[in-house]
Formats: structure tokens, sequence, C-alpha cells
């Protein structure tokens, strides 16, 4: 028969089948119908896998006595549950039957099964067993609300807990109980012997974890100061049965290394306890001397939890002591003005009397003087567990090796500013006490009584850190000692690994004071010749770490380098370029770099500029004695700059010495670059001696490259020899883009440099293969046009004769291939729009609109920065066309497409970043339609059949009819209400902007996303109020990233 195939489980159960089995059972059919049906239906419920298909039959069938019978399968888990043997044996098939239930339950309770929970708490009481079970199944509701029932469930909880003496059924219910103490009503908690109860269970271990973690629940509670007794209450008993458990003279660091799975749960869970407790109810504590006893040995204890080897556990304390060290920074920052502060906090607005000022202020002193030595302490945990800042390039491997570190971990980075933060904090609740921790630590290194690699990161980590934070005059007595101290540390200390370990650590600690350095010229020439040293120094990272430091100190030293100290006979820099040749004997190319760089700052201070030309033409005499070699060698036979093996001595030299080979136009372009980032204008001498030949190279290689790939097809530009060539190339556009960018506005510059460009560079990109065209070249001349602004009017039409038609056509097929051209070529474009517009609009009519349409294509596509710079050109041309005698020609034309193509990327969830611009331009055209500045009609007359009283009205209804298309589930009454408020807001842009997002926020398409792109300029508004505070706060922003070249002098 047909419900034979009901006995095959692997499928979901016909539903239908089923229910004519179940009608045939009860009686629908014949005798032999109803004995085979009962037969099925038995089988049925005897297979194991019968309990899966439970919830497809209830969610499928309308058939009472098929849900019934559904319903009897789950018997099985009172059967299973009500013995013991079986219970445990068969744990897991239950669990999976409880969930089932669950399931079912959701959908029924608590209209079509009421007496549900009275029901499970009544068979719970019935056995021990049963009672676990029903404990799992309540675990499962706890998130279902259950207000009413509670009591019920609170009452077995405490019957169980104060009657059984089963362990594994009161593991259950303290777990349960955790699940419904986050959200039940108050009273329950402390207005019962729960807590008691918990309490008096909590010594017990196979109980603890758990007990741990509902009081943890009830500690993180915060509803006003009610129930504040009994918390006191509840943390004084707690502290007095964890010093039964773990004495307040255990080693916890050791304890928790040595200990079992258990006990570091327990030490976790013990932190968060003290966290939570702390960040909510710590005041209740402050108010007696028995409670601030029990406080402050809370606070060791979770002090001694902080040096628990485990990131995850000092996270949960850092957090904490972060947030209370700003509370006490906050309250001492502003005792000098407390009725400000106190009125801020109270949220009173009116001034306080001076004798309640006085009051505030002596509790704030007493306050801070509470907190006193658990501060000290945390300063040494702070200082002995600092996490290695980003400049530290110098790391320890697992196999206890010094190596250079391959990858940044973010983690520790995040973790290190956390601890920075809290590190400053504490520096200014007690400036003494910081200074005089970390120079006992620092003597104990040069003693060697506590001499360890990690021991003096950690210490040098903390002194970098607090940069800044201190007065002057102290920071200054400080550093003399801390850098004494390192450089003689770094004397006596024997072994490759310790001087490289020591190295790094100077080289972070004096990087970070560079108002120090300022200030103290011998120690800053020290320095800087140590690093020297260190340049010398072959262990991985040290060169690097020397280089970058030398880079940092001389931008914000460079004039003490460029004037004749006391006691000098020269200025340094002239010091340093006569042994130029010895200092970076040993370094590699990248660093060669760097230190070119270094110097350039340095010469850039010089005012003289008869002595600045002499320095530059020292610094860069080896480069170009080389330099004129490569050309002699190239003039002799233009075969010299083809010959393969030169390309791979060029590839070559990248890895050595540049001082040790000959260096090829690669590497002294690379050279220059350097120097012209720095140098700006102060360059002109430089570049001028190279300027021409580089040009003729540039043009030699690139026939060699369009040769190259015409012969050898696309893969050619993949080869090693076409990607060297292409890099030269690449390296003198941005020499040249980066010169000319950091000139001042001479027009002489332009035209020394611009015209000799046009044929060797623009003349190449048009003539070369796609592959072989350098997105460069776009750069280079946007960032001409936006120095050299309306001059380049005249030789728009050549650039766009060059560059856009060619590179549309690279960019249009798809949205992934040449991206770089992408992007700098809108910035070109916008560079032209803003500048030189009459170039623009000299365009045909074609032309012009190829331009448009190229706009459009920009803001549609999903890379954010191309679309961005789309969307910022379009509104060039949106406001010069306005103000231009095309106006009414050109909004006829494309007012409609745009306004169609800007609401469908704003309606595009894929283009949320772009809201602000999408915003700006849609303002622009509501604004021009109602100014009055179009005094043609935006219509076609041909196509429209009757004419409009005005271009608002056509545009009103053009939009209704827009955004009905394009939101059908909206009512027409709906989009007419949000048309009509986008007239009316559109000369106030907050309202305006407002107003589409609401629009928005409430659309199907955005109401399930997260839209925070779509409140940017509010995140980046608290942001800067953010940075604001810190800057307010001395050492909170790093004195690095502070610009204060005004302070070098």
């Amino acid at each position: 028969m047909a419900a034979e195939k009901l006995r095959d489980l692997s499928q979901p159960i016909d539903v239908a089948l089923l229910d004519a089995t179940v009608a045939a059972f009860y009686g629908t059919g014949s005798k032999e119908e109803r004995t085979a049906a009962d037969q099925i239906l038995r089988d049925l419920q005897n297979n194991p896998d019968m309990w899966l298909q439970v919830m497809h039959i209830l969610q499928n069938t309308k058939n009472l006595n098929t849900k019934f019978f559904a319903l009897q399968v789950l018997e099985v888990i009172v059967q299973l549950s009500s013995n013991e043997a079986s219970f445990r044996m068969e744990r897991l098939y239950v669990n999976k039957l409880n969930v089932i239930l669950v399931q079912i339950l959701k959908h029924e309770w608590p209209v079509r099964w009421r007496s549900f929970i009275p029901d499970l708490v009544a068979a719970a009481k019935t056995s021990e067993t049963i009672c676990e079970n029903c404990m799992a199944i309540l675990k499962l509701l706890s998130e279902e609300s259950l207000n009413s029932e509670f009591e019920l469930i609170h009452g077995l909880c405490l019957y169980v807990l104060s009657a059984s003496q089963r362990a594994e059924l009161i593991r259950a219910t303290l777990s349960t109980l955790h699940a419904f103490l986050s959200w039940i009503p108050l009273g329950y908690i402390f207005e019962s012997p729960l807590l008691e109860t918990l309490l008096k269970l909590f010594p017990v271990p196979s109980y603890r974890n758990l007990i741990l973690q509902c009081l943890t629940e009830v500690a993180a509670l915060n509803f006003g100061d009610f129930y504040n007794v009994q918390y006191v209450k509840m943390y004084s008993i707690f502290m007095v049965q964890l010093q039964a458990i773990l004495p307040p003279t255990t080693n916890i660091p050791e304890a928790y290394a040595h200990g079992s799975s258990e006990e570091q749960v327990f030490i976790q869970n013990l932190a968060l306890f003290f966290t939570s407790f702390y960040k909510f109810h710590i005041r209740v504590l402050e108010t007696t001397q028995e409670n601030i006893a029990v406080l402050l040995m809370g606070l060791e204890y979770l002090l001694n939890i902080s040096y628990v080897d485990d990131t995850e556990v000092f996270k949960v304390c850092l957090d904490y002591w972060n947030s209370l060290v700003l509370e006490l920074f906050e309250a001492h920052n502003n005792l000098e003005n407390p009725a400000v502060a106190t009125a801020n906090m109270m949220g009173l607005q009116l001034p306080l009397l001076p004798g309640m000022v006085d009051g505030l202020g002596s509790q704030l002193l007493q306050r801070r003087q509470l907190y006193s030595s658990p501060m000290s302490k945390l300063r040494m945990l702070m200082i002995c567990r600092m996490a290695k800042p980003e400049e530290v390039l110098i790391v320890e491997d697992e196999n206890g090796n010094i190596v250079r570190e391959t990858m940044k971990d973010n983690d520790v980075l995040v973790q290190y500013k956390i601890m920075r933060e809290t590190l400053i904090y504490l520096s200014h609740l007690d400036h003494e006490d910081t200074e005089k921790q970390m120079l006992k630590k620092l003597s104990k290194q040069l003693s060697g009584e506590d001499w360890t690699w990690n021991n003096l990161n950690t210490l040098c980590w903390a002194i970098g850190s607090i940069s800044g934070s201190m007065m002057e005059e102290q920071e200054n007595r400080f550093l003399v000692m801390v850098i004494r101290d390192l450089l003689n540390l770094c004397e006596i200390t024997k072994g490759k690994d310790n001087k490289a370990v020591i190295a790094s650590n100077i080289m972070y600690v004096v990087g970070q004071y560079p108002r120090f350095l300022r200030a103290h010229w011998k120690f800053l020439k020290t320095v800087v010749n140590k690093l020297f040293e260190f340049m010398h120094e072959t262990h991985p990272g040290v060169q690097d770490m020397a280089c970058d430091t030398f880079l940092k100190i001389v931008q914000k030293c460079k004039r003490k380098f460029v004037i004749v100290q006391v006691g000098e006979n020269e200025p340094f820099v002239s010091e340093l370029l006569s042994g130029l040749a010895t200092t970076i004997a040993d370094l590699e190319p990248h660093q060669y770099h760097t230190f070119y760089e270094s110097v350039a700052h340095m010469i850039q201070a010089e005012s003289d500029p008869q002595k600045r030309d002499e320095y530059l033409q020292r610094l860069m005499e080896l480069p170009n004695q080389k330099w004129g070699e490569i050309i002699g060698q190239a003039r002799q036979s233009v075969d010299y700059l083809k010959d393969q093996d030169v390309i791979r001595t060029v590839l070559n030299i990248c890895s050595y010495n540049l001082l040790m080979a000959i260096p090829p136009a690669l590497l002294r372009v690379l050279t220059n670059t350097s120097v012209a980032t720095s140098l700006g204008t102060h360059f002109l001498s430089q570049i001028s001696l190279i300027f021409l030949d580089m040009l003729n190279v540039y043009r030699m290689y690139s026939e060699l490259i369009s040769s190259s790939i015409a012969e050898g097809g696309p893969f050619a530009s993949k080869t090693s020899y076409v990607k060297l060539l292409r890099s030269v190339k690449r390296e003198t556009l941005k020499l040249i883009e980066t010169f000319l960018d950091k000139a001042e506005d001479q027009p002489q510059i332009g035209k020394q440099f611009v015209p000799p460009m046009m044929d060797p560079v623009l003349g190449d990109y048009a003539r070369n293969l796609p592959d072989a065209r350098e997105s460069e070249v776009l750069s280079l001349f946007a960032t001409i046009i936006n120095k050299y602004k309306a001059t380049m009017i005249d030789d728009v039409p050549r650039i766009f004769e060059a560059v856009f038609q060619c590179t549309l056509e690279m960019i249009t097929k798809n949205f992934e291939d040449y991206p770089e051209h992408r992007l700098k070529f809108f910035s070109l474009l916008r560079a032209i729009a803003t500048h030189c517009f009459p170039a623009l609009i000299r365009l045909s009519s074609q032309q012009l609109k190829l331009v448009m349409d190229s706009i459009i294509w920009a803001f549609r596509h999903t890379e954010r920065n191309i679309a961005e710079t789309g969307l910022n050109l379009l509104l060039e041309m949106l406001k010069n066309f306005q103000n231009s005698e095309f106006c009414n020609q050109f909004y006829r034309t494309y007012f409609c497409s745009i306004e169609q193509e800007i609401f469908a990327v704003l309606t595009d969830t894929f283009h949320k970043p772009g809201f602000k611009l999408h915003v700006l331009v849609l303002q622009h055209l509501f604004c021009l339609v109602e100014s009055g500045a179009l005094t043609e009609p935006l219509w076609d007359a041909a196509t429209v059949p009757f004419q409009y009283p005005s271009n608002t009205m056509f545009v009103r209804e053009y939009t209704i009819k827009l955004l009905s298309t394009s939101f059908p589930n909206m009512t027409a009454a709906e989009v007419t209400q949000f048309v009509n408020g986008l007239f009316e807001s559109r000369n106030e842009l907050s309202t305006f902007k407002n107003h589409i997002r609401d629009f928005l926020v409430q659309s199907k398409e955005f109401s399930a996303q997260d839209n925070k792109d779509l409140y940017a300029e509010e995140a980046a508004a608290q942001r800067e109020r953010e940075r604001q505070r810190m800057l307010s706060i001395p050492g909170l922003i790093a004195p690095n990233e502070i610009q204060d070249e005004m302070l070098d002098s």
C-alpha cells in the first residue's frame, strides 16, 4: 500500500499520506486498513529517527489526530529522563528532543499550551533526573518572555539549590539560573534568599564557576542605588569566602600557569566578576572603612590576576583599569574648577555655592588618595606588561631568537593604544611615582638584577609611551637619566642579540621625545651618531629601525642640523656630508633612500640659498657621478641601455649596496624622488642637471617596451625585462610630479619643464599600446593643471587629444581592468573642470557628451575612490555651467539624466559611501530649479503633450514619476510627500540631508542593513571632537603625531 512509503525517513515525511494513515487508523477505512495503519504508526513511533520529523509534521498538518501522534513521539523525553541510566546514556538524543519540544512550544505557548510551565515545574518535582532535564528545557526557554511564570521557575531553582544533594542537578539549575539572571525582575534576586543560597554554595569546587558566573550577572545589573545595601553585603560575604578558596598571598599568575582547566576558568570568571562589580558599584564600597578594606583587597586580587599570562584575561582587566583611571583622571583634571565638573556631571546649568565647591574638592582629593596605592601598583603593571608599539621592528621569535618583525599584529597594536592611554592618565595622576618606578626598574637592568629582553623592552616601550605627558623640565631631567643609562647598558652588555635589543629600545625611546632632543644638542648629536653606528649593524631590523628613527628625528629637529652649535666648527649637516660614503656603506637600497630623504629634510631647513645649493650638490655628488657615467656610456652606444645584462644588473642592484656597483637609471631616479619629496623648489638646481637626459632615457625605454609588447604580445608586459623598463618610466614620472607638486608656485618652473614633456610623455602615451601606457602620465598632468591652473588652458586640447579617447576605451569595457588609470583619469578631468573650464566649453557637443557619460560612468563605479572623484567632478561641472552663458543649453540636455542617475546610485546600497556627495548634487539641482537661473524650459516640447507652468512643476512631477517607478512598494502619497520635502528643505543642507536619509532608512532596501555610511559626516565630527579632547591632555596624542614645526627653531 502507499502508506509503506512512510517508513522511509531519509526524506521529509509525506504529511498528506500520514494524515490519510492516521485517518485510516481512527476508523474511516476497513478493518484491514486500520490494522495496517496501526502497524505503520507503531513502527514509526519506535523508529529512532522519527523525532527528526516532528517539527515538519506539526508545521504542515491541520489534522489534530496527526498532531497528537507527532507529540506522542516526544513522550520518549519523559521515558528517558525518568531513568538515571538511560538519561546519561542517551543524553545527546534527549537534548535534541528538548530542542524540538522548545521549537514546538514557541509556536503553541502561551495561547494553546498555557499550562506548560506549571506542568513542567510539577513534573520536575517528581524525580531528580526529570528535574535535571526540565532545567535544560527551561534554559532553552530563557530568551522567551516568562515574567508571568518566573515565580514558579524561581521557586523551583531555590527548592533544588536548598534541598538537593545531587551535583549534576545543582549544576544544571545554576546553569539555567545564569541564563535568566540578566533580565528577571530584581525582587527575585535581592528580596529572596537567592544570593544567600548562591554564596553558601560558592565554596563547593564543583559549583564554584557556575556560581561565579551567576554573581557576575548580578554584579553587571545597574538600576540605581535602591539595592546598594544588598550589593555591599553580597560583596563582603564573597570576599570572606574567596580568601578561604584563594588566599591573598597566592601567586595567581603561577597558580594559573600550573592549574587545571577548571582552576583557570575560575580565575577568568573572577576577573569578570571584579570588573563587572567595580564598573557599576565601586562607589558603594567607598563609604566606610570596613568597605574600603574589602575594596582594596579586591583591587589587589584584580592586580594580581592582571599579571596572568593569558591575553583574554588581560584584556578584561585592562578594559576596566582604563575606565577606572580615566574616571580618576577626569576628577583630578577638574580639581581646579570642580563646580563646572560637578554641574556637568549632574546635568546642572546653575553655578554651585563656594562651600559646596570646597566640599567637592575635598571629596575628590580623598578619593584620589584612597586609590593612590592601587594606582602605584597599576603603574608597575602597565610598565611590566606594556605592549609592543608599531615603530619597533625587532622581536623575539618562538625559538627565542631576535629577528626582524615580518607582520604587524593588529591585536597587539590595539592593546598598546589602550595601555599607552592608561599609563598617560596614571602619569598625570602622579608624575613623581611614574618617574621613580621607571628609573628604579631601569637601574635593575643596569645592575643585572632584573635583566631580560622582555623586561627591558616593556620598560622602554612604557617610557616612550608617556612622551609629552610631563612638564618640560621634569621630562628633561628624566630623559637625561634614561638615555644615559641606556647608552651605558649598550656599552657594558655583550652579545649580538643583546645589543640588538638594547639598540632597538634606544632608537624607540629617542624617537618619541623630539622636544627633549631639540632642547639638548649634545644628546641629539650623541643619539644621531649612535644611529649611524646602528646603520652598520647587520642584525635583522636594526638598520631599518635606525634609518626610520633618523628620519623621524630629523623631521622634528631639522633646524638644529644646519646651524653651527656651541662648541662646533661647522653645521652638523656639513660634517655628515663629508662622511656620507662611510655612513651609508652598509645600507641596502631602500634604507639608502630613507637616509637621503632625511638629509634632504635637513637641507630644506637651511635658509641661505647658496649654502642650500652647496649641501644639495654634495649630497647628490655620488649619484650624479654614477648618472654621468651611465649617460656617457649611452651616448657612445645606445645599446648599452638595451643590453639584457645591464637590465639584470639593475634588478640585482636593488638588493645590494648602492655604492658597491654602478647604479643605473632606476636607482638614480629613486634617489632623486626621495630628495625631491623633501626639498621641493630647492631641488631645482639638481633636477635641471638631469631633466633632459631623463626624458631621453624615458623616450628610449618607452620605445623598447612598445616593441617588446608588439613582438611578444600581452604576456611580454609581464616579463622582468619590460617590468624593469616600466619601473624606470614610472619613477621618472613620479620624480617630475613630486618636484612640480612640492615646488612653490613659480611660473618659470612650469615654462621650463612642461613644454619639453609634451611629446616624450603625452605623445608617447597616445602612441603606446594600452598595456604600455603609464597611469602616472595622467596624475602628472593633473598635478601640472592643479599647480599652474588657467595658464594651462591652451594646452588642454592637446592633453585631451592625447589621453581622453584612448583612456576611455581602456577603462569602460568593465569595472576591473586598469584600476590605476581609472582614478587618475577622473582626477585629471576634475583638475581641468576646476581650473581650465573654458577649455571644456570649447569642446564639441559630441565630445562634451563623452565627458558627461564618463562622469556618470565614474560615479556608478563601486570602487569608492573612483565614485567620489566622479561625484566631485560632477559638482564642479554643474557649478561652472550654472555660472556660464551655456547654462540653459547644458541643463536642458543633462538635468533629467543626471537626476535619474544620482537617484539610481543614491538608492543603491552598494553606493552608500557616496551619500554626502549624492545629497550635494541633488541639493544643487533642486536649488537651481527654484532659483530662476534657468530661463528656458527643461522639458522637450516635442515629446511632452502639454506645457508646464514652470521648471519647478516639471521637475516635481518628473521626480515623483521617477521614484514611483523605482519604489513600487511605496504609495503615491508617500512619494509625493518626500518630493515636496526635498523642495521645502533645499536651502538648509542638514535638513535636506536628514530628509533624504530618513527616506532611505525607511525603504526596504536599506532598512535591514548597516547604514553607518549614511552618518559618515556625523561620525567624522565625533572623531574630531575626540581628537580635540585628546589634544587638551598632554601626551595623549604622541608628540610625533603633532605638527610642531614652529617649535623647531
